[in-house]
C-alpha cells in the first residue's frame, strides 16, 4: 500500500433527466475521520450512502463534501393566498373604524408573510430517484479522484520522509564518530578538570575525584541513545515502505526521536557533539511536521 496524505481536492459533474449536479470534495488534516456534508433540500437520503462509502476508503482527515443541484425548466410560480389576504383586509377594515390610520397599500399587503406563496414545480418521483442514483455514482467518482490525489501527495511525502531519515542517520553516525566521544578525549578532559580542582584546594581526595570522574563519564555516554535512534530509523523506513494509514504511528515515532535527541544534547559535554545534536533535533522537527499530513 502507498502512503496517503490527508489533504486533497476533487470535483465531479453529472446529469439525469432535468437535473444537473456537481460534487466538490475537500480534505484537510484531522486526528480522526469526519465527513461533513452540505446537501440541498430533498437530497438528504444521500448522506448515509456518502458517509458509508467515504468511511470505507478513508481512515483520517476531515472531508467537506458539497452537492450543488440545478433543475432545468424548473420555473417557480407565484400566487396570492386569497384566504390570508381576505382575513388581513377584514382586520384592516375593523381597525380603520376604531383608529385614525392610513389605509393599507397594495405593496404593504403583499409584503405580509403568507400573502404571497412561491410554488415549486411538481417533481416526478421516477426522475428524482434516477437523479439521486446518478448523484451517488458521481460521488463515487469524486471520492475516487480524492483518494488518488491523496495518494499522489502521499508518495511525495514518503520521499521527503526517507530523506529526513537519511539525514538523521548521517548525523547519528557523525555524533558517534565525534572526537569528543573517544575514551582518550574524555579521559584527558576529566584529568584536566581533576588537576584544576586539586590545585585550588588540598581538601579534595584524589581517589574520590577519580571515582566521580568515571561516574560522570559513564553518565555522559550516549551509546544507548544512538542505538535507539538507529532502531527508530529502521522502524520508520519499514513503515514508510509498507505504506497505508501509518500517520499516527510515525507521529509517535517522531516523539521518540525527539526524546532521544534531547537526551543526547543534555548529556553532551563536547561542543561539536552538541552542535550535531541540535542539527539532528531540527531534522526530527521537520520529520514530525511532515508526518502531521499523513493519513
Amino acid at each position: 500500500m502507498a502512503l496517503s496524505s490527508m489533504t486533497g481536492f476533487a470535483r465531479s459533474h453529472g446529469a439525469s433527466g432535468p437535473y444537473t449536479f456537481e460534487w466538490e470534495l475537500k480534505s484537510v488534516n484531522a486526528k480522526g475521520f469526519d465527513l461533513r456534508l452540505r446537501l440541498p433540500p430533498g437530497w438528504d437520503e444521500l448522506e448515509a450512502f456518502a458517509k458509508k462509502r467515504a468511511g470505507e476508503v478513508l481512515s483520517r482527515g476531515t472531508v467537506y463534501a458539497n452537492l450543488n443541484v440545478k433543475r432545468a425548466n424548473a420555473v417557480s410560480t407565484v400566487r396570492i393566498n386569497e384566504d390570508v389576504l381576505a382575513s388581513i383586509v377584514k382586520v384592516a377594515g375593523v381597525l380603520a373604524g376604531k383608529i385614525d390610520a392610513v389605509a393599507p397599500s397594495i405593496d404593504g399587503l403583499l409584503g405580509i408573510k403568507g400573502v404571497i406563496e412561491v410554488v415549486e414545480p411538481e417533481s416526478d418521483e421516477a426522475e428524482d430517484k434516477a437523479a439521486k442514483d446518478a448523484a451517488a455514482a458521481a460521488f463515487e467518482q469524486a471520492l475516487g479522484h480524492l483518494v488518488e490525489m491523496r495518494r499522489r501527495e502521499g508518495v511525495t511525502l514518503g520521499k521527503i520522509l526517507i530523506q529526513r531519515m537519511d539525514e538523521i542517520e548521517r548525523l547519528a553516525k557523525k555524533a558517534e564518530a565525534a572526537p569528543g566521544r573517544k575514551p582518550e578525549a574524555i579521559r584527558a578532559r576529566l584529568a584536566e578538570q581533576v588537576a584544576a580542582l586539586l590545585e585550588t584546594s588540598e581538601r579534595f581526595d584524589p581517589d574520590r575525584l577519580n571515582q566521580e570522574a568515571i561516574l560522570i563519564a559513564t553518565k555522559a555516554d550516549i551509546r544507548e541513545e544512538l542505538d535507539r535512534i538507529a532502531s527508530h530509523v529502521a522502524q520508520a523506513r519499514e513503515m514508510i515502505g509498507k505504506g497505508g494509514p501509518v500517520g499516527r504511528r510515525l507521529d509517535f515515532l517522531a516523539q521518540e526521536f525527539n526524546r532521544e535527541v534531547n537526551t543526547c544534547c543534555s548529556k553532551s559535554n563536547d561542543l561539536e557533539l552538541t552542535q550535531t545534536g541540535l542539527e539532528m533535533k531540527n531534522v526530527v522537527e521537520q520529520f514530525r511536521e511532515q508526518v502531521q499530513n499523513l493519513e
